[in-house]
């Protein structure tokens, strides 16, 4: 049987202006050569795009819950766009974990699921379904650090950090529909729950994701259990 390996892959990275076209086919050079050893599956976040039409419900007075079912269809577009450019011949974006940890193939691209968490918590859900090996959050920046390093230039990189230490910063709630942190609430907990073997790095640097895949050092964050 292959092993298995999630990608949470950012919007951020996939409907990015500087995300160049050649990073598409980069990625699916890379994951075609392990799916032949790996079963591999992508849940795709909603990046910008996400935040542009959660922004403008918000403005309406939408509820949380609309405002969450919003970012859900622009993940489910995001993944199918990604699925096109994987040619996965996958016909429907799986809208549960249960339905992609069935899915035959090996690979399966899907996007968020129900109201009330973010990809983050769908891909360690995931993981724990099938019994992964690694979780991967890929997002636009190198790890974690110990504030946002895109607003603190100065934020300290942290190669390793405990679990217990991101509860304690970001508790393990859902705070509101469009958050824009490395891993929310929800996902810290079942990671520690289910002592799922988790890691950050930027999804960008495909060079990252290929040396996780062949089990070797890599640049980013290891979370510890």
């Amino acid at each position: 049987m292959k092993e298995s390996i999630v990608i949470s892959l950012g919007g951020s990275v996939v409907v990015s202006e500087d995300t160049p076209l050649t990073y598409f086919s980069e990625l699916a050079e890379l994951i075609h050569r392990f799916t032949k050893t790996y079963r591999v599956f992508f849940v795709i976040g909603g990046g910008s795009s996400a935040r542009m039409y959660i922004q403008r419900g918000r403005m309406l007075h939408f509820s949380e819950r609309q405002l969450d079912e919003l970012g859900i269809m622009v993940t489910r577009v995001n993944a199918r766009l990604l699925s096109f450019v994987l040619d996965s011949d996958q016909k429907v974006i799986p809208e549960s974990t249960d339905d992609a940890a069935k899915s035959e193939g090996s690979l399966v691209v899907m996007g968020g699921t129900v109201p009330g968490h973010s990809t983050d918590f769908v891909g360690a859900e995931l993981a724990m379904k099938t019994k992964s090996s690694r979780y991967v959050i890929a997002t636009n920046v190198d790890g974690v650090y110990e504030k946002d390093p895109h607003k603190f230039p100065d934020a300290a990189f942290l190669p390793r950090v405990h679990v217990d230490d991101l509860l304690k910063q970001y508790g393990s709630d859902w705070n509101s529909a469009g958050s824009n942190m490395v891993i929310d609430g929800p996902a810290l907990k079942l990671i520690k729950e289910h002592h799922i073997s988790t890691c950050v790095i930027n999804g960008k640097n495909l060079s990252e994701l290929e040396k996780i895949f062949e089990k070797k050092s890599f640049y980013g964050t290891e979370i510890k259990i």
